[in-house]
């Protein structure tokens, strides 16, 4: 198959402007050019885009879109992360529809709403069942009460300090730092030290537990939705390994 950038830009909702700004920074080019300088897509250039969406649609930016792309030869393994990833979504979607639907039902009806099901498959509860098997129900109900007394204000200035540290790992992966050095062991103790602000987390107010930084760390690269946050899977695999030698040596 080859589309036309016109052809790609009408598939995909985006412009040809669009297309040609991702040729310019080197994330997208054409598979070739023709002689009247009208662009061409193959399929190769068109899997490339689709994975580029997808990791615009978890927030990355184009920096850090083509270093995991740069880090990612295997393009099927990717799509095959992303899907795992969109399944999910799908299920805390279907959830959330779900729970609007019995809130419109019910209310039309003349009936009491209930809290439980109303917020069902929202943000907040989205990893309830995973914090409560790895770390117990009082860490979960801890941090979820901690979270909910937070004004607006201060959720969107803690995810503006979550994203800057994040955006550090992504730019010392690229950067090619060792998960040793002291630049990357001071974003590690910075990152712990993180963790144990957050009420729940085992440890909190003092060290956390070793086990569930190093635990942390693992799921950051088996978990695509945690891998993209660093950059993709070379940039989770990054701050395992330093999170995972700051921990034997600190924790």
């Amino acid at each position: 198959m080859e589309a036309s950038i016109q052809e790609v830009a009408r598939l995909t909702g985006t412009t040809s402007r669009t297309l040609r700004h991702y040729d310019a920074v080197g994330l997208l080019a054409p598979s070739r050019v023709g002689d009247n300088g009208y662009r061409w897509y193959d399929d190769d250039a068109l899997v490339r885009l689709q994975r580029i969406l997808l990791l615009r649609e978890l927030g990355l930016g184009l920096a850090e879109i083509g270093r995991a792309l740069d880090d990612e030869h295997d393009g099927t393994a990717a799509l095959r992360r992303h899907l795992a990833w969109l399944e999910s979504e799908k299920r805390r979607l279907d959830r959330q529809i779900a729970a609007v639907e019995s809130t419109i039902s019910t209310r039309e009806q003349g009936g009491t709403v209930m809290a439980e099901k109303m917020f069902d498959g929202f943000d907040h509860t989205q990893h309830e069942e995973e914090v409560v098997e790895r770390w117990g129900r009082t860490a979960y109900d801890t941090s979820d009460a901690w979270w909910r007394s937070m004004s607006e204000a201060e959720r969107a200035d803690w995810k503006s300090r979550t994203a800057a540290l994040a955006d550090e790992w992504a730019a010392a992966a690229g950067a090619g730092h060792d998960p040793a050095s002291e630049f990357a062991q001071d974003l590690a103790g910075r990152h712990v030290a993180w963790l144990g602000s957050i009420p729940g987390t085992p440890g909190h107010g003092s060290a956390p537990v070793r086990e569930y930084v190093t635990g942390l760390a693992d799921m950051y690269v088996a978990d695509p939705r945690f891998a993209a946050t660093y950059g993709g899977e070379a940039g989770a695999t990054f701050v395992r390994d330093a999170l995972h030698l700051f921990a034997a040596r600190h924790l």
